[in-house]
């Protein structure tokens, strides 16, 4: 029998506060990286004060939520922009793109890169190793939260999503019963949450933090995470439902999560293209993780 998704989204109830699992999955995020990120710049890995890291943590916080939000908005709901402006502002109903945080952390790492004097790129290779802890925290809390499921999948380890079946108009506990008298076989859908979380999340950063345990080119680290990331997404869209709002772009299977990541694909080669002869800026870096 199918797995049925019965995990309550909300983590921390105080009265009319309502804290989610998917806010505290990122706010992890955040501390684990900025945790592993002060490790890794005390073993050399960027030569900066902890004063300068921490502004820079601070920066780069605000690159994923603003160009998380904006992008989401610009990518999947431009058409409700229009009607809806300050929906853009409505953070607490949901919403964030990964491709709009990339932009943001770009954008956050450009203008700190510039006040501190720092190579842009040497910055973006010392920060790609850490984006993986808040991408696979984050695909964690879509899957507690019973969002951005799969398509549907005959395959043992398929998941009942209820919020999948809002259509039928049942309440939980009926959806519950149909799904005990087996009534609910053919709604089982791909855990797409948790692929994307094993890939974006473990795999990439197991990836990453394996190659830059040594001194690497520069562009090299940030090259190896733009192709990975790029064909990890690309590949699990084939099993992700489409946003509802937008569909197939394509060709009857091309999303706009595909379409986002095919010059993420392009970027990590020309980048990986690059590194052959670009110089190692730490050289005397001791191995650290």
């Amino acid at each position: 029998m199918h797995y049925f998704h019965d995990i309550n989204p909300i983590a921390i109830s105080l009265g009319p506060i309502k804290i989610h699992w998917y806010g505290l999955m990122y706010l992890l995020g955040f501390v684990l990286a900025g945790w592993l990120g002060n490790r890794r710049r005390a073993a050399g890995r960027l030569p900066v004060s902890y004063e300068q890291f921490s502004d820079m943590t601070f920066y780069v916080m605000l690159g994923v939520i603003l160009g998380g939000r904006i992008g989401y908005v610009l990518f999947y709901g431009f058409a409700d922009l229009l009607h809806d402006p300050l929906m853009i502002f409505r953070i607490w109903e949901g919403g964030m793109s990964f491709h709009g945080g990339l932009l943001g952390v770009l954008l956050a790492g450009a203008i700190w890169s510039r006040r501190n004097g720092i190579k842009f790129f040497d910055t973006i290779d010392f920060v790609a190793p850490l984006i993986p802890i808040g991408l696979g925290l984050g695909r964690l809390g879509n899957f507690i939260g019973g969002e951005l499921w799969g398509r549907h999948t005959d395959l043992p380890w398929g998941m009942i999503f209820p919020r999948a079946l809002d259509g039928l108009q049942k309440t939980h506990d009926e959806l519950y019963q149909m799904y005990l008298a087996g009534q609910l076989n053919a709604e089982a859908r791909h855990p797409s949450q948790l692929y994307e979380f094993l890939l974006e999340g473990v795999v990439l950063f197991t990836v990453l933090v394996i190659f830059s345990r040594k001194p690497r080119p520069r562009y090299a680290v940030s090259g190896v995470f733009a192709l990975l990331y790029g064909l990890f997404r690309f590949g699990v869209e084939f099993v992700r439902e489409p946003d509802i709002q937008l569909g197939y772009l394509a060709f009857d299977w091309l999303t706009m999560g595909q379409l986002l990541s095919l010059p993420l694909i392009i970027t990590g080669i020309v980048l990986l293209w690059l590194s052959r002869r670009a110089p190692v800026a730490y050289p005397g870096v001791a191995n650290a993780a």
